[in-house]
């Protein structure tokens, strides 16, 4: 894992996920400066031990930020810190404020969760379960019902564009290549529309765009990412220890 230490700057931990680009968008949105890590999840970088000092789930994305000493983990803590910081989509009044977290919150509980595990069995499984497809399948499309109908009478997930909408829009970008089509939700095709447009969403989504994946398909990445349990979570902390 390539390490270069910027005073001043946030190192950014990242793969070109949906996880992983809510956080590089919301650094181009923020304008704060940063250093990219990246953490190649097929090969097992998000085991390294000095990771997992960082990041004790060994999931990326995750920061440190050399001009505070704060490391944080999990996305949606991550988008709050950089609001704070930056002063910057998260409002302060606070019924405006909490209008955006229960969205955020809904983002990490619900949409980006049910997502993932669509796209594991499109993408990762060589067998066919139907149940566990379909299961998936319908709560995406669910929660773009959700999303189309939150966004009836406005142009963002709150009142104003914020971290719930940076949050939510990397899962809604791979819709196609799991099923889904926007063209029955006219609300939230809106809203991507005028999302993807943005100049920092566009450079956030961009970011590792280049970078080979591919070997995330292979058996060996597969069983790195798919076949952990509480012994690989053991083994990690054991070699931390040493």
């Amino acid at each position: 894992m390539l390490r270069l230490i910027l005073q001043d700057m946030i190192d950014l931990y990242y793969w070109p996920t949906p996880n992983g680009r809510k956080i590089s968008i919301m650094l181009e949105e923020c304008g704060l400066p940063y250093n990219v890590i990246p953490v190649s999840i097929g090969e097992g970088d998000q085991f390294a031990p000095e990771f997992l000092k960082i990041a004790p789930n060994n999931r990326m994305p995750a920061i440190v930020d050399h001009d505070t000493g704060v490391s944080v983990f999990e996305g949606g803590a991550i988008l709050m810190y950089l609001a704070e910081k930056a002063g910057a989509l998260l409002p302060d009044d606070q019924a405006e404020r909490y209008d955006v977290l229960q969205w955020l919150f809904w983002q990490a509980g619900g949409l980006g969760p049910m997502a993932g595990q669509l796209s594991h069995f499109v993408n990762y499984t060589s067998e066919d379960v139907p149940y566990a497809h379909k299961r998936y399948a319908n709560e995406y499309d669910r929660l773009f019902a959700v999303m189309d109908v939150r966004l009836r009478d406005r142009k963002f997930l709150a009142r104003e564009y914020s971290i719930a909408d940076i949050a939510s829009f990397p899962w809604v970008m791979p819709y196609e290549r799991l099923g889904n089509d926007l063209g029955k939700f006219s609300n939230l095709r809106r809203w991507f529309d005028v999302l993807k447009e943005r100049p920092a969403v566009r450079k956030g989504v961009d970011l590792g765009s280049d970078w080979k994946t591919d070997e995330r398909r292979s058996d060996a990445a597969k069983s790195i990412m798919f076949g952990q349990n509480s012994q690989t979570v053991f083994d990690a902390a054991n070699a931390l220890d040493k």
